[in-house]
């Protein structure tokens, strides 16, 4: 995704300071939002800035990039496609105990909150585990919360770069029996129409509150 470019030094010699380097600025803002979504305080954050949030500021390009998966019913999507709309992304896995079906029902009750203006969104849920989380197995999952959730798949490598384009973590986890679970960062992550990232809402967020949010991102 796009990003910042720093000031020119003038003419005879680039300053020594290590803020003034380009390399040094991405990796400040990339580190900036691990800290900020880890802590979990970006939650209404960029809502003090602008009726559109954080799109268009260094830290919201730091956030977002292309990619190109596969959907719940087979159909490739890309997020070119999705452009028009603004994005509820959540990451997580269709075997997620707790976080995943928390968050996605909180996105559903909160569209139901917003009445017609839920038009303007579209959750889109990304798994984690691509291994088990196939089109057929995300489809009969998101059909659970009533609400249109686009459920995204894809090979290891084209999911781990998703993640690592949304600074997303997760962790595979052994667990007694063979099986295993996945630690992930538990965040929405709402995109502006122009797929530009806008705000970060905590997904444990009442559906009520949560509404209010992205009713003030519409403006």
């Amino acid at each position: 995704m796009a990003r910042d470019t720093p000031g020119e030094t003038p003419s005879g010699g680039a300053s020594s300071a290590p803020s003034s380097s380009p390399r040094f600025m991405l990796a400040a803002a990339g580190l900036a939002v691990v800290v900020i979504l880890g802590s979990g305080i970006l939650v209404g954050l960029e809502l003090h800035n602008s009726d559109h949030g954080l799109a268009g500021t260094v830290l919201g390009r730091a956030v977002g990039g292309p990619f190109r998966l596969t959907d719940q019913n087979g159909h490739t999507v890309t997020d070119q496609s999705l452009h028009g709309k603004w994005l509820l992304v959540y990451f997580g896995y269709t075997h997620c105990p707790d976080a995943c079906p928390t968050a996605l029902n909180n996105i559903a009750l909160a569209l139901d909150k917003l009445g017609p203006k839920s038009r303007q969104f579209r959750p889109v849920f990304i798994t984690l585990d691509p291994a088990r989380d196939t089109p057929q197995a995300l489809k009969d999952y998101v059909a659970a919360f009533g609400a249109p959730i686009m459920a995204l798949t894809g090979s290891d490598a084209e999911i781990a770069q998703a993640a690592k384009d949304y600074r997303v973590y997760y962790a595979k986890h052994a667990e007694p029996g063979g099986d295993y679970s996945v630690d992930h960062t538990s965040v929405i992550y709402v995109m502006d129409p122009q797929g530009r990232f806008a705000a970060g809402i905590n997904s444990e967020t009442p559906p009520e509150n949560m509404a209010e949010k992205l009713k003030k991102l519409l403006g």
